[in-house]
């Protein structure tokens, strides 16, 4: 169920990128050249909405990596961090630049090859070099959200601890904006926090079963979320409703609440993991390519059935970037660091605790 959701926020997100965003909805948009809302007056008003799938995104990031560190060492937790993330990234980077350079049109090409390079690193937002495409922004949430949890990795996670976690950088989010300095906003990340926060609390309830503490962090991070998607909506979207973003994002907790619970164990189908292995790759390399294909296709097709087929391109190409890149890519990165490690010594023991 977890990669369903997964598969659906990205194309949640790639169906606002395409149909329903501020931008698109423009007079003259370099997109489809007019507003899109005039283009597809009914589906406009849904999608418009799509951008929420990004606040999924981190709320199912928090409740995985705690699932998937469980039991694992700082070693293990770098390990499957750089093996998921970079190969299917560096691709991401080198295909979108080259197309960008190629055939510009929605998208100015990367200023530099220097700065398509520094792309690579993934650390260009820290660096005040923009990214080669727009969505790479989420990722810089996720670095910081794997630096401070790695912390908690390094000591053994237990219900104890994560509850600590989840508490201190609340607090920290919460203080981030008053406090006036730069530090603790960039670790604390409070535009994104407490959506990693609700997914760890989610992920509690999945293994050790419910409790009012639980909840309470899980509401907590509802309050302070529903802030946040207002803040998003008024400076970014512009285009979509607080009530209906929350009403979105409440349905959504509640759901993952009930997956939490065990109430969606009994969907194992298959085709639903090869579903999620997609949806990376997928969010990486729809925005800018896609929109292009868009702008040059948009006079030669019906605009409904060029949505559908920018997708489907979309996701045959993700499949392919998965079977021929991300995974031997994967297997030799994690060779490779393996015996990088190995090399330092064995991992400090450490005692199991409650």
């Amino acid at each position: 169920m977890i990669d369903a959701l997964r598969l659906c926020a990205a194309l949640l997100v790639a169906l606002h990128h395409y149909v329903g965003t501020w931008r698109v909805n423009q007079p003259h948009n370099l997109i489809w050249g007019r507003p899109s809302s005039d283009i597809f007056p009914n589906v406009f008003r849904v999608t418009s909405y799509g951008w929420i799938g990004v606040e999924i995104f981190f709320v199912i990031s928090g409740f995985v990596i705690c699932m998937s560190c469980w039991g694992r060492g700082p070693r293990d937790f770098f390990v499957s961090r750089v093996i998921r993330l970079y190969p299917a990234y560096w691709f991401g980077v080198l295909f979108t630049g080259a197309v960008l350079t190629l055939w510009p049109a929605v998208f100015k090409p990367p200023v530099s090859g220097r700065d398509m390079l520094f792309n690579l690193s993934m650390l260009q937002q820290g660096s005040h070099i923009a990214d080669v495409d727009g969505v790479y922004w989420t990722l810089w949430s996720e670095l910081r959200f794997y630096l401070v949890f790695l912390l908690v990795v390094a000591g053994g996670l237990t219900y104890r601890k994560v509850v600590v976690f989840c508490c201190a950088w609340g607090v920290a989010a919460a203080l981030a904006p008053v406090a006036g300095l730069p530090a603790l906003t960039l670790l604390a990340d409070p535009d994104a926090a407490w959506y990693f926060i609700a997914g760890l609390a989610l992920y509690l309830m999945h293994r050790f079963g419910q409790d009012m503490l639980l909840w309470g962090i899980l509401g907590m991070s509802w309050l302070m979320a529903q802030s946040e998607l207002a803040k998003r909506i008024d400076t970014v979207e512009h285009v979509s409703s607080w009530r209906g973003a929350l009403l979105l994002y409440t349905v959504f907790l509640l759901f993952m609440a009930g997956v939490a619970a065990g109430l969606t164990d009994r969907l194992q189908w298959k085709w639903l993991a090869t579903a999620g292995s997609l949806t990376y790759p997928f969010y990486l390399l729809h925005y800018a390519v896609g929109t292009d294909i868009i702008h040059y296709f948009r006079d030669a097709a019906d605009p409904r059935l060029l949505v559908a087929a920018v997708i489907a391109v979309m996701l045959a190409l993700s499949y392919l970037v998965h079977r021929f890149v991300e995974r031997p890519l994967s297997r030799l990165l994690k060779r490779g660091l393996t015996r990088s490690f190995a090399r330092l010594g064995p991992a400090p023991s450490r005692r199991a605790a409650p």
